[in-house]
């Protein structure tokens, strides 16, 4: 990858760091967890856009971020990553939007409602009550955010903008 290509992809993903932290403020509390739909938009944005890795690394930038701003938890760390991995690779994989979305969900909702127990047991010194706690309210997280992805994504793409992103 060209210097140029690297400095514009680490730009789109300051901004799209940026966009999921100011995003959190947007969010809604769930059963002890903070539900941002945003993070999840962002997560399927930047798989699309910049791939599995970037991604990731978009992801652990904005959850770092929301926690020293103090806007987010701990938690926030493997629901977003792990959501933002499986994404970016099913993306990469497939280069199919509908898929994409599912799995954010899944990766989101499911791995990393269940990587998120030891987190809040062992680091945040709360007792919850199982392993399968954070995956109802990460669900209801990552669906709004896939949803809103899909239809931001679509639009992009019919009006050409997805492309410029792609290649900016």
């Amino acid at each position: 990858m060209t210097q140029k290509m690297t400095t514009k992809k680490l730009a789109m993903a300051g901004v799209l760091t940026a966009l999921a932290t100011v995003g959190s403020m947007i969010s809604f509390p769930v059963a002890g967890s903070q539900c941002a739909p945003v993070q999840h938009m962002v997560n399927i944005l930047a798989a699309v856009t910049l791939g599995p890795g970037w991604g990731v690394g978009v992801a652990f930038c904005a959850s770092l971020l929301r926690n020293i701003l103090g806007i987010g938890s701990l938690m926030a760390f493997p629901g977003s990553m792990i959501g933002a991995l499986c994404c970016g690779m099913v993306y990469a994989k497939w280069k199919k939007l509908a898929p994409t979305c599912v799995a954010e969900a899944l990766g989101t909702g499911i791995l990393g409602g269940i990587a998120a127990y030891p987190v809040a047991e062992f680091l945040m010194g709360a007792g919850p009550a199982g392993l399968f706690v954070y995956v109802v309210p990460f669900l209801i997280s990552t669906v709004a955010g896939s949803i809103l992805a899909f239809v931001l994504i679509t639009v992009l793409s019919k009006g050409g903008v997805l492309n410029q992103l792609k290649t900016a």
